[in-house]
């Protein structure tokens, strides 16, 4: 069956959305005359701009739809939007209440989720189980892409960052004092989660290895509220350091990690930006499952305690053994064995100790 207008349902967060991009792609490949619209909140907003497959995108004020009283006054909103386009399939890949509504405000006949769907969304949407079902995210979404007769081999993130974007990030970088014939890594210590954090001492300490042993220049990147853990770093380094927290859009940032030589960070957004747009990660896990939500692609190690309480998916703990008894000379024994600062492909876990 053909489909003229399609809908996906992705809102958030940032590493989600990219890794349902792929999706993007498949549906291009199988319906190149089909329209594709992506509903999406603003924070991610900047990357679906990147992606040369997505025809429309449309913004989900989430502020208004905090509540229900907000879903009844805004909801003939964004249903008379939404009905406009004449959607005639929609991809809830969000599989929440709100996704949910959503895809029944959009008054498409077909409404179709991937697995694991929560919050009653099942009811609208019927979820598609593929073979992925217990794999990575990615492949779950690619399934319901090939529920759809939809050929993936490999997926495709498809984020082109445009000609300003790189002149911007290049002004940037020279700015705060990058070396531009030397190579670079950068480091995120920041995420969304408490407990996925790894100790800004840690990072500290990992820079000053990193720049006696490879003699590469250290990037710190992230949002604003990583700032007072930037600090902390830069303190206790005892190598230069430079600050990109908060001083990049997201399509900057995607540039910035274009241009790395590696990526060394816990599970957050960057690091699955980073992982998207082609560089070399190391990732730091703990409460979250790496089997699940890991870096995508032959480029990646990941280093995990194998502690009986992880992963735990909490977002806040009292007790950070997961993160925290990751050490530093694990990573820095990793990037020896490993060599992911030299030519080659990396993959699997480096410790699960």
């Amino acid at each position: 069956m053909d489909y003229r207008n399609i809908l996906i349902v992705k809102l958030s967060a940032i590493g989600d959305v990219i890794h349902a991009l792929p999706v993007a792609h498949a549906l291009k490949q199988q319906f190149p005359t089909s329209k594709l619209t992506w509903i999406v909140e603003k924070p991610a907003y900047p990357l679906l701009t990147m992606n040369p497959h997505i025809d429309e995108i449309l913004v989900f004020d989430k502020p208004k739809f905090r509540t229900m009283a907000g879903f009844i006054k805004h909801g003939p909103d964004i249903s008379r939007l939404l009905k406009s386009r004449h959607f005639d399939l929609v991809l809830d890949l969000q599989g929440l209440f709100k996704s949910a509504a959503l895809a029944w405000l959009s008054g498409a006949r077909k409404k179709i989720g991937y697995c694991d769907m929560r919050e009653l969304s099942w009811l609208v949407s019927k979820p598609t189980c593929g073979v992925h079902r217990n794999g990575h995210v990615i492949e779950r979404y690619l399934d319901v892409a090939r529920y759809l007769g939809c050929k993936v081999t490999k997926p495709q993130f498809c984020l082109e960052p445009s000609e300003q974007d790189i002149k911007e990030i290049d002004c940037i970088l020279a700015a705060s004092g990058l070396n531009p014939d030397l190579p670079y890594v950068v480091l995120a210590p920041g995420t969304n989660w408490q407990s996925k954090c790894w100790p800004a001492k840690y990072y500290a300490d990992l820079a000053t290895a990193l720049t006696r042993k490879f003699k590469h220049q250290i990037v710190l990147i992230g949002s604003p509220q990583d700032d007072e853990r930037a600090k902390l770093i830069q303190n206790h380094a005892d190598t230069p350091i430079i600050n990109l927290i908060g001083k990049t859009t997201l399509k900057q940032l995607a540039c910035v990690l274009q241009k790395s030589k590696l990526f060394i960070g816990g599970d957050t957004g960057p690091l699955h930006l980073a992982a998207a747009m082609g560089a070399r990660t190391v990732a730091l896990f703990g409460p979250s499952d790496a089997d699940r939500n890991g870096p995508y692609g032959d480029k990646h190690v990941v280093i995990r305690k194998n502690l009986t309480c992880s992963p735990c998916f909490k977002r806040n703990c009292d007790d950070l053994q997961c993160m925290e008894q990751i050490t530093v000379s694990d990573v820095f024994d990793c990037l020896v064995q490993q060599k992911p600062l030299a030519e080659g492909s990396l993959k699997g876990n480096c410790l699960e100790g």
